[in-house]
């Protein structure tokens, strides 16, 4: 195969990839800004009755976090540094939404740790990928 075969098929993989990233993240804005209805077009009550929320956020946990493990076993360190960056924002959005669900200072106060040591890992990452590259 040509170099230049080579690099339109690496090219499209990435279109692709991308077009899946994007669906995925336009599918979780759906559910902040219509929640409901986002819900019954995949499959969930309007208000679940049982656990599939539970479940949903379970998965999603599983595979982020997976997806983490598998960056740093191939030492993907600049990925692994975006995961954490990302996962601040959503650590800080996480305590935000405890604080003003439940208000409880353990929950508010686990996710604010969380939101640092994401923040404190991702500049060492990032730091560790520009050493690297």
């Amino acid at each position: 195969m040509s170099e230049q075969a080579t690099r339109r098929k690496l090219g499209l993989l990435a279109i692709v990839s991308m077009a899946g990233g994007l669906l995925l993240a336009f599918i979780g804005i759906r559910y902040l800004v219509l929640p409901e209805l986002a819900a019954v077009t995949f499959g969930v009550p309007r208000r679940p009755s049982g656990n599939e929320l539970y479940y949903i956020i379970g998965l999603r946990n599983v595979w982020l976090g997976l997806l983490a493990v598998a960056f740093a076993t191939f030492r993907q360190w600049r990925a692994l540094a975006i995961w954490f960056a990302m996962g601040t924002i959503v650590c800080f959005a996480d305590a935000t939404i405890a604080a003003s669900s439940t208000g409880k200072l353990p929950q508010i106060v686990f996710h604010i740790t969380c939101g640092i040591a994401s923040a404190v890992l991702a500049v060492t990452l990032w730091r560790v990928a520009a050493r690297h590259t």
